[in-house]
């Protein structure tokens, strides 16, 4: 039976500014950020805090690996930099488990991993939580920044919010590309940020549904910064490659609204179980990228997108023949999967009758409402530069600025969760997954935790020298496996002796 559940974790790279200098170095200012939250909080900030030696981003899902000379130097993250920007490079692994740093000139937040969709929602609203930290810190100084959750400037860059959900390896990985491009075309209905203007730069008039869609070129590769695919092929799993595929996901919106988040993932969750047990609706469009694009524009939600057999889908109609193959197999004893369904059935019902009807839990209706009300107000096109003003200020971090946040407190945004939940959050990691031991490490080593990363920890441990501890199985590590075991553990030779590791064994490894 479907369920939702698995390991899945959110990325999002945050826009910034520093107020009234345009000149600004993004690199500094991001490293910046960065250190403002790591600095109050004890928290080690290096580029070479990150352990970099398992990664490999130039893997390739298709089976191969891409040649170095032929990466984009974007995609050479697991190669520490040694050029004049590298003093920037800032690396913090948060005491959640999370991963705070510098990537492409922007701060990103990196949540830990978790099992379900209301944790992604609570944990991914944390980093939210520490961007405001760092700008709250940064007022205090000579050149203060802003940071924003949205994923374009409107001059041209477009900045992302990634997903990564672990899916099994014996899962062909055609088919898997086979049935999230048409997912992935329409899923923006459901979860997209909105954003004025038409085109990269934003030069065509109106609005639409995606802040990401026209920033798409290809429908399958490796990049994630340049010709951005649909489907993104890189086959980096930080976890046990023989078992499992983490697929990152470039292709959303970064979401605010609590409810489009929740779907976002709770969603594509069921969707790649669908695919994994070979039960997935086949849909094959005529001209994917250019559906893409159709569906941002079309606020009707009525664009008929060909289909190669000579036939037309709406994106509601793609989105519902998901849904359908999602409710029959799902296990109805199972109240997560039975919540994500719920709110995936109110949301296409909403978006079939109404769509405003759902300005309280889809941002780009909630924006689009917004937008409307005052174009109407004050009697202008969608070109005047107001609306561009407005619609940045919707994404901006701090509760006093940003109009989602204005929103959501006057009861005009839903909420799923509770202040106090993601307050505990931030310091807190969720207990299903190993970002619990690596949450003891952070927060009680100090120095003699060298460095981490999703799927290692380094640490300096005494007698047992400078050990890597590999943490392969994310399902391993976690708090009812290891909380009483490491009750009161101060030392990284005490975690070790905890966890079992004699130097015997370290020797031997």
């Amino acid at each position: 039976m479907l369920r939702v559940r698995r390991v899945m974790g959110a990325e999002t790279e945050f826009g910034l500014s520093q107020p009234g200098n345009p000149r600004a170095n993004p690199m500094r200012d991001s490293a910046r950020v960065v250190d403002a939250y790591a600095g109050p909080r004890g928290l080690k900030s290096s580029q070479n805090f990150w352990d970099f030696a398992t990664e490999s981003p130039l893997a390739d899902a298709r089976g191969f690996f891409m040649n170095i000379a032929d990466a984009d130097t974007s995609q050479l993250t697991h190669i520490p930099q040694d050029d004049v920007e590298a003093q920037y490079l800032a690396n913090v692994v948060t005491e959640n488990g999370a991963r705070y740093y510098v990537d492409h000139a922007h701060p990103e937040y990196s949540s830990p991993e978790v099992l379900t969709p209301r944790d992604i929602v609570t944990f991914d609203r944390a980093g939210d939580l520490v961007a405001l930290e760092s700008v709250r810190t940064l007022e205090k100084s000579a050149e203060p920044v802003n940071l924003y959750k949205n994923n374009t400037d409107s001059k041209g860059a477009s900045y992302g919010a990634h997903e990564n959900y672990l899916v099994d390896r014996s899962t062909d990985f055609d088919d898997i590309v086979a049935a999230l491009i048409p997912f992935f075309v329409t899923r923006q209905i459901l979860c997209g940020s909105g954003r004025v203007g038409i085109g990269r730069e934003g030069e065509g008039k109106g609005f639409q549904i995606s802040s990401r869609a026209d920033f798409f070129e290809a429908e399958v590769g490796l990049e994630t910064t340049l010709r951005r695919p649909i489907v993104n092929t890189r086959d980096e799993p930080h976890a046990d490659p023989a078992k499992y595929r983490r697929l990152h996901v470039i292709i959303g919106d970064a979401t605010l609204a609590e409810p489009a988040t929740f779907v976002r993932f709770g969603s594509t969750s069921l969707v790649l179980g669908l695919i994994e047990a070979g039960l997935a609706p086949r849909i094959e469009l005529a001209d994917s990228l250019q559906s893409l694009w159709d569906v941002s524009h079309d606020l009707s939600l009525t664009a008929p997108l060909p289909l190669t057999d000579g036939t037309t889908l709406t994106a509601l109609e793609i989105q519902e023949r998901f849904y359908s193959a999602c409710l029959e197999h799902a296990d109805p004893d199972d109240s997560a999967t039975i919540e994500v369904l719920a709110e995936w059935r109110r949301f296409l019902d909403g978006l079939s009758t109404d769509p405003k009807t759902l300005a309280d839990s889809i941002d780009w209706v909630a924006k689009l409402v917004l937008l409307e009300s005052y174009r109407s107000r004050e009697d202008i096109d969608w070109d005047h530069p107001k609306l561009a003003l407005i619609d940045v200020q919707y994404h901006d971090v701090r509760p006093e600025k940003g109009l989602f946040h204005k929103l959501e407190r006057a009861g005009r945004i839903r909420r799923m969760t509770t202040d106090a939940e993601v307050e505990a959050a931030v310091i807190n990691a969720p207990d299903g997954t190993r970002a619990f031991l690596r949450s003891v490490a952070v927060s009680r080593l100090g120095e003699a935790l060298v460095a981490a990363s999703w799927d290692s920890l380094v640490l300096n441990a005494g007698a047992f020298g400078v050990v890597r501890l590999p943490m392969h199985e994310p399902l391993k590590g976690t708090r009812e496996l290891l909380a009483d075991r490491v009750e009161g553990i101060e030392t990284a030779e005490g975690l070790l002796k905890a966890l079992g590791v004699d130097r015997l064994t370290v020797k031997n490894d």
